[in-house]
């Protein structure tokens, strides 16, 4: 009978191991509430990480773009682009077909332009980014050159004649239209409604690119009209 007599010392052991092996609801939920916590600290770590690559990368593009648009102004008489008879559209985006050679593009253009794309892009009324746009000519950033009357902008002009270069805007973000913002939305994947203060990517004419708030009246697109005192741009060339 000694022979089936269990070991106390091994029967400690098995008991011990059963209760290490057992995974109880208390247990499962302590592991449920750690992976949320990592969650929370996770998930919005990796959207600010890649959210501020984007804003890296379209602010590099822009560069690229402010950069043809003055090499195109001083091989043409220092003049900024102006209204094109063909196509008869808006230079505020046609501008691309004047100035993308100089940015290393050649032949049709199209979404393969990544130069002129902003990786946050959305688009407006289209369900595409306007880099991927025929109709804005498959570009993200419009020209200071919105040319219609009493609109202040830049289109023709010389840009020696520019007097304050550091402020002047010369290409941007077509938020900056709205505005709105794609790198900041207080308005999430939402094209509406405009705010003041809407941060959009811009150039300026002395060459450099900043995230600049943009003001609204609260009726007319931003583009309309100068801003009010405080802020940091102005469309006109006085």
């Amino acid at each position: 009978m000694s022979r089936f007599r269990s070991d106390p010392a091994e029967t400690v052991l098995n008991e011990g191991m059963f209760r290490c092996g057992a995974f109880t609801l208390s247990d499962l939920l302590v592991v449920v509430a750690i992976i949320s916590a990592l969650s929370a600290v996770v998930v919005p770590s990796v959207f600010s990480v890649r959210g501020r690559t984007r804003l890296s990368q379209c602010s590099a593009n822009l560069g690229q773009v402010s950069r043809a648009i003055l090499m195109y102004a001083d091989e043409n008489q220092k003049t900024f682009p102006i209204q094109n008879p063909s196509p008869p559209t808006g230079v505020w985006w046609w501008y691309k077909e004047q100035v993308k050679r100089y940015a290393g593009l050649q032949g049709k253009s199209s979404p393969d332009d990544k130069r002129f794309a902003c990786p946050s892009d959305r688009g407006y009324e289209e369900s595409v980014p306007f880099w991927r746009s025929a109709r804005f000519d498959y570009g993200s950033y419009c020209f200071n050159g919105v040319n219609m009357p009493g609109v202040p902008n830049i289109a023709g002009k010389d840009a020696g004649s520019i007097r304050d270069p550091q402020r002047t805007l010369l290409v941007m973000e077509w938020t900056a239209h709205a505005p709105l913002s794609w790198h900041k939305s207080k308005t999430g994947n939402e094209n509406s409604p405009f705010y003041s203060d809407a941060e959009s990517v811009v150039a300026f004419v002395d060459g450099h690119v900043k995230p600049t708030k943009i003001y609204y009246d609260g009726m007319n697109p931003a583009y309309t009209r100068e801003p009010i005192a405080g802020y940091e741009y102005k469309y006109g060339p006085e």
